[in-house]
C-alpha cells in the first residue's frame, strides 16, 4: 500500500517522485515509503529554520542540493547538474522545490536540451514533473 504522503508528489518517471516542500515530519514516512534519495532545488534561504540536508541524512537517505532561486537559474549548467544527480541517485528519489514548479521547469529543459524533445513535448514533460508558473520562462529559453 502506498503512503498517503506520496500522493502529494507526481511520479513522472520510474523511481522518481517530484513535488513541493518537505518538512522534518515527512522524513520517516518518505523513508518508509521507499525514498532513498532527496534532491532539493531550494536555496537554504527559503527554509532558514530547517537543516534539510542534515535531517534527510539523519533519516538514512542520500541528499543533494541544487539551488534554483528562480527563472535566472534555469540554465544549461543547472539542467546538466540535475541530470547527473538523477543518474547518480541510488534508489527511489524525490526531487522537490517549494511547489514543484522549478522541478518541472528543469525537467522540461532537460527533455529538450539533453533528450532532443521539441518545445511542446518538452513543456508537456515539464508539466508531468510539476511545471506551472515558469512555463513562459521555459518556452523563452527553448526559443533561443
Amino acid at each position: 500500500m502506498q503512503s498517503p504522503l506520496l500522493d502529494r508528489f507526481t511520479s513522472p518517471a520510474e523511481g522518481i517522485r517530484a513535488g513541493g516542500r518537505i518538512t522534518a515530519d515527512d522524513l520517516p514516512a518518505l523513508r518508509a515509503a521507499g525514498i532513498r534519495h532527496v534532491i532539493d532545488l531550494t536555496p537554504d534561504s527559503e527554509t532558514p529554520g530547517f537543516d534539510e540536508a542534515g535531517a534527510v541524512r539523519a533519516a538514512g537517505m542520500g541528499y543533494d542540493n541544487l539551488p534554483i532561486a528562480g527563472p535566472d537559474d534555469l540554465d544549461r549548467e543547472a539542467v546538466v547538474a540535475l541530470d547527473q544527480l538523477l543518474r547518480a541517485a541510488d534508489g527511489p528519489t524525490l526531487v522537490h522545490c517549494a511547489s514543484g514548479n522549478r522541478v518541472g521547469a528543469l525537467a522540461a529543459l532537460r527533455a529538450a536540451w539533453l533528450h532532443g524533445a521539441d518545445a511542446d513535448a518538452a513543456v508537456e514533460e515539464g508539466r508531468r514533473w510539476g511545471l506551472r508558473g515558469l512555463e513562459d520562462a521555459v518556452r523563452e529559453r527553448l526559443a533561443r
